[in-house]
């Protein structure tokens, strides 16, 4: 949608004031020096067990030859999401609350509404191919090695990184071309579309909301594709005679579901949470629980029900510690 403007003077100050923005200001975490401090504290310690985490299990899969296997070539694919996702928004937050300042330049908000999108599109289309992973695996188990061979799952992964690049870039380049008169100051302590625009002045950020709306059809699709997976996944284990295949058939599923409950209530609710709820101290620690803590829990939640990870991963650390 295009909108036409009458007043050419108007149209004027509207360039002319987006044109002159050269910063923005994210929000502080904290106003006290201490608070700053001590924030800056907990978030390295969540990036440093995010990257820690994500980075052994990279490494676990990557060097052991039994580990390659769809499901986990999927998880290394999701851990390196995280990776992503924490490298996007921890970095400036920890550098504004070390150095108690609020600046980040024009181009610095653009980069990170892209990654943050991409790792964020990229983990939910992931997650929906792990699906479909364990649907197969446990429903049409004989047809496995056929449905899911080595060039299906490179294809799978390869169109869950496409989509969710082309998306960000939507997105990114429909946010920043709208003009912008409102200020500088973004309501949250990394980019995101909600936040440009609210800075926006004027009605073409319609284009942005049209585009919105169709990535959350995207997304309802996926949603709907692994309601109906999981039905057809508990139909069959529940038809399984003994209690140690239904175990073990169901611990394959607890990690995903788990991640995926984490990944999908967070995001849900910090957008579409009653306006009588919202208070920017509940927005920011919902932010934080869903760009910073999630892709560090993700590590634990998977590496906590699968002996083959955790085994890999300690061998991993045992021969690190030996070399050393």
């Amino acid at each position: 949608m295009i909108t036409f403007l009458t007043d050419p003077h108007a149209k004027a100050q509207q360039m002319s004031n987006s044109s002159s923005i050269r910063h923005f200001l994210l929000l502080a975490l904290a106003d006290r020096r201490q608070l700053q401090l001590l924030h800056f504290c907990l978030l390295l310690g969540i990036s440093l067990a995010a990257l820690l985490g994500n980075g052994l299990i990279i490494s676990a899969v990557a060097c052991g030859h039994h580990l390659h296997t769809p499901m986990f070539f999927f998880l290394l694919n999701l851990a390196l999401t995280d990776l992503g996702s924490i490298c996007t928004t921890v970095p400036k937050a920890m550098h504004n609350s070390l150095w108690d300042t609020r600046d980040i330049s024009y181009t610095g908000p653009a980069a990170q509404l892209f990654f943050f999108i991409f790792c964020a599109a990229t983990e939910f289309y992931l997650l929906t191919v792990m699906c479909y992973d364990r649907y197969v695996s446990i429903c049409k188990p004989l047809h496995y090695g056929t449905l899911l061979g080595s060039r299906a799952c490179a294809h799978m992964a390869a169109a869950a990184w496409a989509s969710a690049f082309l998306t960000a870039l939507m997105h990114t380049a429909n946010t920043f071309s709208l003009p912008l008169c409102h200020g500088n100051a973004l309501g949250q302590f990394f980019c995101e579309i909600p936040q440009i625009l609210k800075l926006s002045c004027s009605k073409s950020y319609l284009r942005e909301l049209g585009l919105i709306a169709v990535t959350i059809c995207l997304g309802l699709g996926c949603f709907v594709f692994i309601v109906f997976s999981y039905v057809q996944i508990f139909r069959a284990v529940l038809r399984i005679p003994s209690e140690q295949g239904r175990h073990k058939a169901f611990s394959t599923c607890i990690p995903h579901l788990a991640v995926l409950s984490l990944f999908l209530s967070t995001g849900i609710f910090s957008d579409f949470k009653p306006l009588s709820m919202s208070s920017p101290s509940l927005d920011l620690a919902l932010s934080v629980l869903y760009s910073v803590v999630t892709p560090a829990l993700n590590p634990l939640i998977y590496s906590l029900r699968n002996q083959e990870l955790k085994a890999a991963v300690w061998r991993l650390m045992t021969r690190c510690f030996q070399k050393h």
